[in-house]
């Protein structure tokens, strides 16, 4: 029995009321997204997560993106100790009011499991009301194991119920040795949203924190929005400030263009680039989001492989 579902027409769906989705953090989120930010270790997620949080929560911009109004945001954190999360905060400046924390390093009670029903519970009792929620990290805050698929099964049940009611989530994870992300991939299937972040060609440890954005999975995005950014963290008198710009293009995305419009297909043009064939259509479904190619969907006889 489906009694909860309800069925619609197509003309009924088309004439349904239905709330539209309100921008939090203009383009990246809005009411009901699920989104996720990965990078290697040392790279800056948490000084990433932090100023998407405090921009959310004070209607300000951050790399460029821009919140038209104050929202109620929580940060939750399950690993680093208070008083390091409190100096990130603080040189960020002023912070807004409705921004608010829950630290694991200052939880008097067992520690969260958000795979958990139970432990779910017990964070959605005590959390008030947020309109976005940052969960940084997945490692420390839901337990989530390498090839574990039922354990992220028990956490996207969560995140679904957390869409339905409106609320926007942001994750923050760890990569693999490899750069890409820790666990398995089919996480992303139900991802609106997913950045990786990785050090910019020539990077240097003097650089400091400077890193790059890429736009992996963007659901509604396209053409500028989705352009990798390059920022740079610096540091005056104990404030952050940041510099960021499009970052420089994958160079490979201009050579599918022109091999595309030669007449090649995908498995060919791999070859041509000597990469695999699921490389060549990543390379090509990302020229297509960036409006480079006609965003006419695939020919029906076009199959991916390895």
């Amino acid at each position: 029995m489906m009694d909860d579902w309800v069925r619609l027409t197509a003309p009924a769906l088309l004439a349904a009321e239905l709330p539209e989705r309100a921008a939090i953090l203009d383009p990246i989120l809005a009411t009901k997204s699920i989104a996720l930010l990965y990078g290697p270790r040392g790279l800056g997620k948490t000084f990433v997560a932090l100023g998407i949080a405090r921009a959310a929560a004070a209607g300000e911009s951050f790399l460029g993106w821009t919140s038209p109004r104050p929202h109620r945001v929580l940060y939750l954190d399950g690993e680093m100790a208070a008083v390091d999360i409190r100096a990130r905060l603080a040189a960020f400046g002023p912070p807004p009011p409705t921004l608010e924390f829950m630290l694991a390093d200052l939880n008097r009670g067992p520690l969260l499991d958000l795979a958990d029903p139970r432990s779910q519970g017990r964070l959605m009792e005590a959390w008030g009301d947020p309109e976005l929620v940052v969960l940084d990290n997945l490692a420390s805050l839901a337990g989530l194991r390498t090839g574990d698929p039922d354990r992220w099964s028990e956490l996207q049940r969560f995140l679904m119920a957390l869409r339905r009611v409106g609320l926007a989530v942001l994750m923050v994870h760890h990569a693999n040795k490899k750069g890409l992300q820790r666990g398995s991939s089919r996480r992303e299937d139900m991802l609106d949203l997913v950045m990786g972040m990785r050090r910019p060609p020539g990077w240097r440890p003097a650089d400091g924190t400077r890193f790059q954005i890429h736009f992996e999975k963007a659901r509604s995005l396209h053409g500028a929005s989705i352009e990798p950014i390059e920022a740079r963290l610096h540091e005056r008198d104990g404030l952050i400030r940041w510099q960021w710009a499009t970052a420089d293009d994958d160079p490979r995305l201009t050579r599918v263009v022109a091999l595309l419009d030669r007449g090649l297909s995908v498995p060919r043009i791999g070859e041509e680039l000597g990469v695999s064939r699921t490389v060549a259509y990543e390379l090509r479904d990302r020229a297509r989001r960036l409006g480079r190619l006609d965003p006419q969907p695939t020919p029906s006889h076009e199959t991916r492989g390895d």
